[in-house]
């Protein structure tokens, strides 16, 4: 198994508005960290290595999250459950961390990549996506970075639904029907603008008489 990305966090003792706010101003930032079993523990954890793991890993990457409680050091595979972000600067301002059995399986977003150039679209047709990701079951190291689609085939009004896409071995995607994620729309062409002259000039002769 690979080595997973480290991020280290401390306990966090002082809870409320106030200390969260004292605490950001430290360049850190103040989270929860939710264990397999259903505890959680007040954390708090520096904001540029959160920032890092953040940009690589997203939510649904396991890495090996740090705790420093007590005085003892204790490491738990994780997920990066929830950022909060600051609506103005965009900074984070609490985060969520989730801690998950290896050996169990979990239920995880995870988000489609668009791969290939497709003909419907380079003769003026609009690539449409109906789902940004979609959610799967499987076990916490199986969890894909990412679904590709390859649209290198899709010509005008092709679509692909979920059923057209191949899942790793171990990842079960759920869902109850069989919808269409993308599509290639038809553009508006000759055809749109003969209807729209013609719509035009029965109206001129409806004015007239």
């Amino acid at each position: 198994m690979a080595e997973l990305l480290k991020l280290n966090v401390q306990e966090r003792t002082q809870l409320g508005k106030g200390p969260n706010r004292r605490l950001r101003a430290t360049g850190m930032v103040p989270g929860i960290y939710y264990d397999a079993k259903g505890a959680n523990i007040p954390v708090k954890v520096a904001m540029i290595p959160l920032q890092k793991a953040y940009s690589a890993l997203g939510n649904a990457q396991v890495f090996d999250l740090v705790l420093e409680k007590d005085g003892k050091t204790q490491t738990h595979p994780s997920l990066l459950w929830r950022v909060r972000n600051e609506p103005v600067s965009g900074t984070p301002e609490h985060v969520d961390f989730f801690g998950v059995d290896l050996d169990k399986e979990i239920k995880v977003a995870v988000h489609f990549e668009i791969t290939g150039s497709s003909p419907g679209v380079k003769l003026g047709g609009t690539l449409e996506l109906f789902r940004e990701s979609v959610e799967v079951i499987c076990k916490p190291m199986a969890i894909p970075e990412s679904l590709i689609i390859d649209i290198s085939g899709l010509e005008i009004m092709d679509s692909v639904h979920i059923e057209d896409i191949e899942f790793p071995e171990g990842v079960t995607p759920v869902f109850d029907e069989n919808y269409a994620v993308l599509s290639i729309a038809a553009k508006r062409g000759a055809d749109d603008d003969e209807e729209g002259e013609e719509g035009e000039a029965e109206a001129a002769e409806e004015a007239a008489e």
